[in-house]
This record gives structure tokens, sequence and C-alpha cells, in this order.
């Protein structure tokens, strides 16, 4: 990894400026949590989808750190059942984000600029985000985590999706493996993409703390996993929301532990590690 890339990566693992609010979207009779900054106007704004069987509170490190770089964050906790519908979970991001973008938040102090959206989320979360994404022209980027694959299948719509996007499979997930989702997936955008995989993370690495679901799905929270993340979520949407180049490099080029496994052309596949 060049020197600048490997500057801006360390500077964005670590939480950023903003002192950080915690929310819900209780008000709008949805459970669910919401992370801003303590102030701001005209924010760029991510809804998130949680995983299968996780809660949305498993994810609240990525959610603050977002939150300290200016970025607020919706997330609804709908759908966390066994049988939770992708088709509806969708439903739902989209709702948060018309929260985030219609409702001043805070004390009043906080807005976003519906024209500065996006979506992100884990597992089967990553794949109702992208299910939301083909269906709402307002959204600006896509990001997710160890994407699953959905019903109705999100290896599909991701055909319609014309925003940029950025996937990140885990090396050894033993639930979701990355040829057969997270690459299908970024194979199949619509627009500009990049697949980065961890090798060495697991399908619930990208979760925090203890829950009673990793006696039915394989892995653990792994902090090394979770720093990859917050540092390429945070320069992948400060990039494609608000603009800020300073980070693209980040974006550009191999991360230790996160190298570019495909951007959007099949040659490119196997070779970054070689040529990088």
């Amino acid at each position: 990894m060049a020197r600048k890339a490997k500057h801006l990566f360390d500077e964005l693992s670590r939480p950023g400026p903003n002192e950080v609010l915690r929310g819900d979207l209780a008000l709008i009779g949805m459970p669910g949590l919401v992370f801003t900054p303590k102030s701001g106007l005209g924010l760029p704004a991510v809804a998130f989808g949680h995983g299968w069987l996780q809660p949305p509170v498993r994810y609240r490190g990525l959610f603050r750190h977002l939150a300290s770089w200016g970025i607020v964050v919706t997330a609804p906790g709908t759908h966390t059942g066994p049988l939770g519908s992708h088709r509806l979970l969708a439903a739902d991001l989209r709702t948060a984000l018309d929260v985030a973008a219609g409702v001043r938040l805070g004390d009043g102090d906080i807005s976003v600029d519906p024209d500065r959206l996006a979506l992100a989320g884990h597992s089967t979360g990553g794949g109702s985000a992208v299910l939301a994404a083909a269906e709402d022209n307002r959204v600006r980027a896509v990001a997710t985590l160890a994407a699953s694959q959905t019903k109705p299948f999100a290896t599909e719509a991701a055909r319609s999706c014309g925003m940029p996007g950025l996937h990140l499979a885990a090396g050894v997930d033993r639930v979701a493996p990355a040829v057969a989702n997270a690459e299908l997936i970024a194979k199949s955008w619509g627009g500009p993409v990049q697949l980065r995989t961890l090798p060495k993370a697991s399908h619930l690495g990208f979760t925090e703390g203890r829950h009673w679901s990793a006696l039915l799905v394989d892995g653990k929270a792994e902090h090394s996993t979770q720093r990859v993340a917050r540092a390429l979520l945070t320069a992948f949407f400060l990039v494609h929301l608000t603009g800020d180049a300073d980070y693209l490099p980040l974006l550009e080029q191999d991360v230790k532990g996160a190298e570019i496994t495909y951007d959007g052309d099949d040659e490119l596949v196997g070779e970054r590690a070689t040529t990088a």
C-alpha cells in the first residue's frame, strides 16, 4: 500500500472530529437506531441494513464512527427474526432515508441533504440494501459487508444499480461465500463497482460484541475486520457523498488485509496483488 493510502487508512480508522449523538427511530413507529454528528446542516446520510438475526446494536461502533466523520446513520431494527422479509427490510431502509432527509434531527440543528443519500448493510441486510438501491434514484452510493443473496435476488437487482458500489467479502465466510454472493453481486453491478476480500474475516467478523445468534451463524466479532470496514466505508462515503477527493487514493489502492479482487473489469481479478 502506498504511503499516502496507508496514511489515509490510519487516519480514517480512528474516530473523526465530531462529537456523536445517539437516538432511535421510535418517533416514526419503527424500531432502530440513529447516530448523528452533534450538529451540521446538509449532511450526508446512510441507511444500514442488519444481518440475519442481528440487532442493529451489533454495529453501533461502525455507526458511531461514521457519525464522527460527519455522516448521519439510520438503522432499522425490523425483520430481525429468522423469517424476516428481505423485501420489507429494503422498504424500511428507504423509509429510514426518508426520515433522515425529511426530519430535522437533534434539537433541530442537524439536517441531511436529500442529494447525499446512501445505503449499506451486512449479510442479508447488504442484499436488502441492493434491493432498495435498485428502486430508489436518490441513492448515490451502496456499500455491503459479506453480502448474502436475498429474495428477490440481490444479484438481479444489482443490474439496476448505476451508482458506485463497494462490496467487502469475508475470506473465510461459511455462511455467504464470496464467490456465490458478494462477487456475483459485484459482477452484476450496473455502475462503477469494487470488490475487496478480507482473507481472514468470518461472516460475523463485521459485528460487535456477543450475541446468541453465534450458536447458529458461523464466525465471531473481529476487531481487525471492523477496523478495515470502518476506514473503507468512511472513505467511500466521504468521496461519493461529499465529493472529498482527498480520500480517493485509499479507494484506488490495495489495503493490507483488504485487497481489491474485482473493480468492474474481469481482467483485474487476481492481478492487483501482483501489480500494485
